[in-house]
């Protein structure tokens, strides 16, 4: 690709094509029906952690981290994140399901476009509305800013069921800007003042006490970012993103949800969802401003952490406008299975 150096490596460690396989924890894997699948009509669910200051004081700073779970059926097939579009500019996973192929709920390209994307709760879904994972792979290949294109996507918020997409245009040169649209709420995209952020399910910054839990864990883990090296600080936002502690009672998810959340309730009222056959595939991202910290990313996961998630995904952008985008991902349905995968490029904004 023109102007832009790619690597990349497969495993655990370095090395291509090498898969960790790992005891099963329990459950069922994909061959269960439980509580979660019965209601699989509402479509994967979502959790996402951001903080962003474009201009940081210390060139050590990141001026973007961004931790995300994605919640999918582990039976639902998807295409293992790589590069794809026009010159093979965009990097991202592919969601593969009759009817939604080419969608997407987390990307980013060479020209420094980066678009994430959460379902909003809703009892009943409308299932001729259009797929939503298309909202975030059209600005990943769109040569729209990312206001331009959310004020073209409100006013065809209804073609859609409930949905909030985060778009970001990230420049080295000239700045971030972070925007945000959700089609249940205000009829206006907005531009996002530097700051931390939180989204889940509903509006965002809706004061869901899971969500509010995990952002202050967040928080944490990137209250020590200057001070840890590159793969520590992954690390804990990993562990952020693997904490299942139902944070329960939660009258704003059930009023909500209502009955359609009540029989998976306990799982779904935690930062990551568990449960068989369904669970949190987990994605985070930091991205860095100043000297680059020294380290690799690393997936190393306990036991019980290996089953909260599908797929892990590390992006890290340094001053320079280096990328390292790092996935770790459950194959072939089996949660004792994992491949994980690192690319590395160089922005071209």
């Amino acid at each position: 690709m023109e102007n832009a150096q790619r690597a990349g490596r497969r495993g655990l460690n370095s090395g291509c094509g090498a898969r960790a396989r790992h005891p099963e924890v329990g459950g069922c894997g994909g061959d269960c029906v439980t509580p979660c699948e019965q209601s699989s009509s509402q479509g994967p669910m979502c959790i996402i952690f951001f903080k962003f200051d474009p201009r940081p004081v210390s060139k050590n700073a990141y001026r973007l981290i961004l931790a995300a779970n994605r919640d999918e059926f582990y039976h639902r097939p998807s295409k293992l994140a790589d590069f794809w579009g026009n010159n093979n500019e965009v990097l991202s996973g592919l969601d593969m399901e009759e009817g939604k192929e080419g969608g997407t709920w987390l990307g980013i390209s060479t020209r420094g476009k980066l678009a994430a994307l959460t379902n909003y709760l809703q009892p009943r879904q409308d299932r001729d509305a259009r797929g939503r994972g298309e909202l975030v792979t059209h600005f990943l290949t769109t040569d729209m800013d990312s206001l331009s294109y959310l004020k073209k996507v409100s006013a065809e918020g209804h073609l859609y069921n409930g949905f909030n997409l985060i778009a970001a245009d990230l420049s080295t040169e000239k700045g971030d800007v972070v925007c945000y649209y959700g089609n249940r709420g205000e009829p206006e995209p907005v531009v996002l003042a530097p700051g931390t952020y939180g989204l889940s399910n509903a509006l965002l910054e809706t004061p869901w006490r899971k969500l509010c839990f995990g952002k202050q864990l967040f928080l944490e883990a990137v209250g020590q970012s200057q001070e840890l090296p590159k793969d520590a600080l992954i690390t804990q936002l990993l562990h952020v993103l693997s904490n299942d502690e139902a944070q329960l009672p939660d009258p704003a998810i059930e009023d909500q949800g209502r009955e359609y959340v009540q029989p998976f309730l306990s799982k779904y009222a935690a930062v990551c969802v568990r449960c068989p056959g369904y669970g949190t595939r987990t994605g985070l991202g930091h991205l860095s401003l100043g000297t680059s910290p020294n380290g690799r990313a690393t997936t190393g996961l306990s036991c019980k952490e290996r089953m909260c998630g599908r797929t892990n995904t590390v992006i890290l952008v340094d001053a320079d406008g280096h990328v390292t985008f790092t996935e770790r991902s459950m194959l072939d349905k089996d949660p004792s299975c994992w491949e994980t995968s690192t690319h590395e490029f160089k922005l071209q904004s």
